[in-house]
């Protein structure tokens, strides 16, 4: 059974299990009815506000412990050097291309042609 099928039918079950709750169909054991009708309506939200709260502790801890993986965290300092230097070799050649723009504006008002 693959990781979707198995997602499915497990949230499948819990959806059913929930709504024969919900809708009083079905009573939990060894809860009161009253205490069953206060906590039964919040649990869903209950359950997102907790698997964001995990998701987000999981992202924090990967990248606290992301140092720990040397061959990534090597490969991944070679590309953005890589990156900041071809950056430093675009912006090189925009200031000469601009150098050689006003060279060539003079040039041509020299020569007495209107550059707006």
């Amino acid at each position: 059974m693959t990781r979707a099928k198995r997602f499915t039918l497990y949230t499948t079950i819990l959806s059913v299990i929930y709504a024969l709750v919900f809708f009083k169909l079905v009573s939990v054991p060894l809860i009161e009815e009253e205490t069953v009708g206060q906590i039964w309506p919040v649990l869903p939200w209950w359950c997102l506000v907790t698997f964001g709260s995990y998701s987000l502790w999981s992202l924090g801890w990967g990248l606290f412990t992301f140092r720990d993986c040397q061959d990534a965290y090597e490969e991944l300092m070679t590309v953005c050097i890589s990156s900041v230097s071809q950056s430093i070799r675009i912006h090189a050649n925009d200031l000469v291309l601009t150098q050689e723009i006003s060279m060539a504006k003079s040039d041509l008002r020299a020569r007495g042609v209107t550059i707006d």
